[in-house]
């Protein structure tokens, strides 16, 4: 069983990353106002897929990896925290809003779907969640470690997808909203930074062994 703890961290952490403008939010944003929001939705389904895959690698030996080589473990945590740490920095000096989009050229149903998948699994936020942050929170006290990190996974699966899909459904009259409303953005950007450089000194900070 999954700690409840680290499936509300995760949760946290999920959101964290999702609200700070990346990669898929500003493509799913400019292509959901470019073109639509059945293509939007199109694209949030190849998204989707980008992050199963992630989930898969996450759940099929990891953190076998981690327990045969301590030290990578250790690399990655260090990696994963100083890149909250460059998130959050990141988050509260401001950038490009993802609802400033540019304008994308029509594309078919099948190359809207292949761009969301490759555009999330080139994704380095997703890349370091998996690869560093989410094995931070299995414990192998607490049952099989490659269940806990499905568990896990699917919890940030969830958090992104409800998260872009309301960006999706929403991005033009977000657009509008936040052209006239710097300060929203401002708060914003401070939230997640907060957040998010809480989780990494966290993770920086703590000295379990891998599981």
């Amino acid at each position: 069983m999954v700690d409840g703890s680290a499936i509300l961290a995760i949760a946290l952490i999920a959101l964290g990353l999702v609200l700070t403008p990346g990669p898929n939010m500003i493509y799913l944003a400019s292509r959901s106002i470019s073109q639509g929001r059945r293509a939007g939705l199109v694209s949030l389904l190849g998204v989707g897929a980008g992050f199963l895959v992630y989930l898969a690698f996450a759940t099929a030996g990891l953190a076998a990896v981690f327990v045969t080589v301590p030290a990578a473990y250790t690399v990655l945590k260090i990696a994963g925290a100083l890149y909250l740490l460059f998130l959050a920095w990141q988050a509260i000096r401001g950038g490009n809003s993802p609802f400033q989009p540019k304008d994308l050229a029509p594309d078919s149903r099948r190359k809207l779907f292949g761009m969301g998948v490759l555009t999330c699994l080139l994704n380095p936020k997703i890349a370091i969640l998996y690869v560093s942050l989410l094995p931070q929170f299995v414990d192998e006290a607490h049952g099989a470690v490659w269940l806990q990190s499905l568990v896990l996974g699917l919890v940030q699966i969830a958090v992104a997808i409800t998260v872009n899909g309301l960006v999706v459904l929403t991005a033009g009259g977000l657009s509008r909203f936040f052209s006239a409303r710097e300060g929203w953005l401002r708060a914003q950007r401070y939230t997640m930074g907060a957040v998010l450089g809480f989780f990494a000194v966290r993770m920086l900070t703590d000295r379990r062994a891998a599981a």
